[in-house]
């Protein structure tokens, strides 16, 4: 059945070369994987910018967070070559831990914790979070004379300068980099977790970032996780008439030209691997289209298992709500309810961690 329904979409190949080499080995998967990473620069995210040297300053700590439980801190990133750029980092370890697991937590607001961000619950759970709001890094908006993008004197004349997406991601990786500084975290057991735009910002950030050893993308939708083709709810024209500043202007080519892409969010995905992935959905959330995440999940799966890995392991059928396919290195799971960053899934990517990490 999910063979069949994939066949239908008639997807670009992930396992073959742009000449039309086959991909057969794990050698040149990693040699597919750079020939798909400068086409999604190219046609859709924009070119991601080089690391830059940082300073950091420690603005505040409380020692007994979350009734001594935790200790939280707030420093300033500083980036001296960009003009003196700097943003706002969050980081919460929990006490009695010595190399607790880490989550890269790119959020919407700097009041935290807040809804969608169980700050107690993480920490009762053994886990570590490192936290920045993306209206920190750049603007939600066309103004790319603001924050980072000014910094970087994005010029959005060329096709392939970076989109909002793309520099979100990029601080989550400069994040992932003064966490190293600081230390005391379990290095191996790392993700980068964000929803919708910001479960698409953390898809752009695993698949330049392999230090990600999971990455967690939450209702990603169109220009996510799901499968473009033949998507219901949102398509690239209209996510392109609302928020074509998250994409380079490349993108736009594709607007009621979905058949014309020469990939799909399936390419995307396949720059994670073969390191592990999850992809949340909800059921009420239509415009995402669950089906199309889930599809692309499974699409994805050859290309892990070219590593050795095992992809989505899952019932030859369409998701259920409750279903939680975490049995390969591509996750996949549904939750009842509409668009939203809940305790559940915080739940399951906490589950998720454990269950790879235990098992190595």
């Amino acid at each position: 059945m999910i063979s069949e329904k994939i066949k239908k979409l008639r997807l670009p190949e992930l396992l073959l070369f742009s000449d039309g080499s086959p991909v057969d080995t794990a050698e040149k998967a990693v040699k597919r994987q750079a020939e798909i990473k400068e086409l999604l620069q190219t046609e859709i995210y924009g070119r991601f910018p080089k690391k830059a040297a940082f300073t950091y300053e420690l603005v505040s700590r409380d020692e007994r967070a979350f009734a001594n439980k935790a200790v939280q801190s707030l420093y300033t990133l500083s980036f001296p070559a960009l003009g003196g750029f700097s943003f706002p980092v969050r980081t919460l370890f929990p006490k009695h831990i010595d190399a607790p697991p880490l989550f890269v937590f790119m959020n919407f607001r700097d009041d935290l914790p807040d809804r969608y961000y169980p700050a107690e619950e993480i920490v009762d759970n053994g886990f570590a979070v490192a936290s920045f709001c993306y209206k920190d890094i750049t603007s939600d908006d066309g103004d790319f004379g603001n924050g980072l993008s000014g910094a970087l004197g994005v010029d959005r004349i060329k096709d392939d300068c970076p989109g909002k997406i793309c520099l979100w991601a990029w601080a989550a990786s400069e994040t992932l980099d003064f966490v190293e500084t600081v230390g005391g975290y379990d290095r191996s057991n790392v993700a980068v977790m964000g929803h919708s735009r910001l479960g698409k910002t953390a898809l752009v950030a695993g698949a330049f970032d392999e230090r990600f050893s999971f990455v967690f993308s939450n209702d990603s939708g169109c220009a996510g996780a799901a499968i473009t083709r033949q998507k219901a709810g949102e398509s690239v024209d209209a996510i392109c008439r609302n928020f074509s500043y998250w994409f380079c202007p490349a993108y736009e080519k594709y607007r009621n030209n979905e058949e014309a892409m020469p990939f799909d969010q399936h390419f995307l995905l396949a720059l994670s691997a073969p390191r592990r992935i999850v992809v949340s959905s909800a059921a009420e959330d239509l415009w995402a289209d669950p089906c199309s995440e889930f599809l692309c999940c499974a699409a994805v799966s050859p290309f892990y298992e070219i590593f050795g890995s095992r992809g989505l392991v899952c019932p030859d059928r369409l998701p259920e709500i409750g279903d939680a396919f975490f049995g390969g290195s591509v996750g996949y799971q549904m939750r009842g309810g509409s668009h939203y960053l809940s305790r559940a899934d915080w739940q399951k990517y906490m589950e998720f961690m454990r269950i790879k990490h235990n098992n190595g």
